[in-house]
């Protein structure tokens, strides 16, 4: 039986409800395609994330998951406050935006948000 610890991406989108899937793997194929190489992982925080390796919080700059009635992204302050006129139609935290289910995710806006959160992560190690 598989643990938390080794849960992959595949597994942790598998699990939640079969509604979301697609909308979760756009949300994956989007943070992807605008972090080249990152490594996929699930064991820092048992959720997807995303990181590169030799920085801070073991490199990792964004993370998605799904709690319901939202899927969520993730991602370093702060890059949601840097964003805020853009986020203003969507349920915000400090480091997470949440995007409601019964909608597209803005995947324009998913690549700004991560690419943001790598720069973030790559300024606070200089």
């Amino acid at each position: 039986m598989r643990t938390m610890n080794d849960m992959t991406v595949d597994d942790y989108i598998a699990k939640c409800p079969q509604e979301v899937h697609d909308k979760l793997e756009k949300l994956r194929a989007a943070i992807k395609a605008a972090a080249p190489n990152a490594t996929e992982r699930t064991d820092y925080f048992q959720m997807p994330g995303y990181s590169y390796a030799g920085y801070d919080y073991d490199g990792m700059f964004a993370w998605f998951s799904y709690k319901k009635p939202n899927i969520r992204l993730h991602v370093r302050p702060p890059v949601i406050q840097d964003h805020d006129k853009e986020l203003a139609k969507f349920k915000t935290t400090k480091a997470i935006v949440s995007f409601p289910m019964n909608n597209d995710v803005p995947i324009p806006l998913v690549k700004k948000l991560v690419k943001a959160s790598i720069k973030v992560m790559k300024d606070s190690a200089k």
